[in-house]
């Protein structure tokens, strides 16, 4: 209303100077207005004007700010958050009074956790992968008596249960677990029996499989699946918890098939040019 108001005003005030031009200055009114030829070009100058004036400003927006939400059931740190396909967030083990195998659902429509099922085992310092087929992969951590884990099990978010699955060939916790573009997961590195080793789940048979080792030994570091498909591991603590600078790239495809394709490229090439030849 009041920006209406201001406008009238205006639009009073622009056309004083015409106002020999005009036969009627009603605004919003019944009755119609007319100008002459000469003074419709400041008619066209009003109208923009009010066009501009009927553009509301820019709300600003409000300043960033954290804001309460409902707490967990259960005190932990060290444990895991994963996003699930329907939006909700599992939080599974960590450690408190004790290490834990509890789970916890946060839903973001109502701001409430809802206790799921326990893992079979209580863990903390593990990973926790999405499956592309909606599972989760839990892997490794310290369980029980601070002991390291190499079992792995499975969270079905539609029943709310856990089941094992093959356990890793080493102990660690620490870790980092990536999914592969293949939907395996390449899990590295961490603090157990194995630092060094590298190992890559498969979902369709449960099993784990060696692959190469890192050059250096390293936990508590961080690995992103690149855009080629390699991951890339970067810092860490090594074997006496020095910080590391250094960065290494797992490359999923063997040397070999990759100078296979090279070199049947280069075949098919010269074959191409050969027989273009005269």
């Amino acid at each position: 209303m009041k920006v209406m108001q201001a406008s009238r005003v205006l639009l009073v005030l622009a056309l004083a100077p015409f106002a020999r031009v005009w036969h009627t200055m009603a605004f919003g009114g019944a009755r119609g207005h007319r100008a002459t030829p000469r003074r419709r070009g400041a008619l066209a100058a009003v109208a923009t004007l009010l066009c501009v004036m009927a553009v509301p400003a820019p709300v600003r927006a409000a300043p960033s700010a954290w804001l309460s939400t409902g707490s967990m059931a259960t005190a932990r740190n060290y444990h895991t958050a994963t996003l699930l396909p329907n939006g909700t967030v599992l939080v599974a083990g960590g450690s408190g009074a004790a290490y834990l195998a509890s789970a916890e659902v946060y839903d973001p429509a109502s701001g409430v956790w809802k206790a799921t099922g326990s893992m079979t085992t209580p863990r903390a310092g593990h990973t926790a992968t999405l499956l592309p087929n909606g599972t989760v992969l839990v892997a490794g951590g310290v369980g029980a008596n601070s002991v390291w884990l190499d079992s792995a099990e499975l969270y079905d978010p539609a029943s709310g249960v856990w089941k094992a699955t093959g356990s890793m060939a080493a102990t660690r916790a620490r870790h980092t677990a990536t999914l592969l573009p293949n939907g395996t997961v390449l899990v590295a590195g961490g603090s157990g029996a194995g630092p060094f080793g590298a190992e890559v789940y498969d979902p369709a048979s449960g099993a784990w499989t060696a692959t190469g080792s890192m050059a250096t030994a390293r936990n508590t570091h961080t690995a992103t699946l690149l855009p080629n498909g390699a991951v890339l591991v970067a810092g860490g603590s090594d074997n006496n918890n020095l910080p590391l600078a250094s960065a290494e790239v797992f490359v999923p495809w063997s040397e070999t098939a990759v100078l296979t394709a090279v070199g049947a490229a280069v075949q098919l090439t010269e074959g191409a040019l050969g027989s273009g030849s005269p």
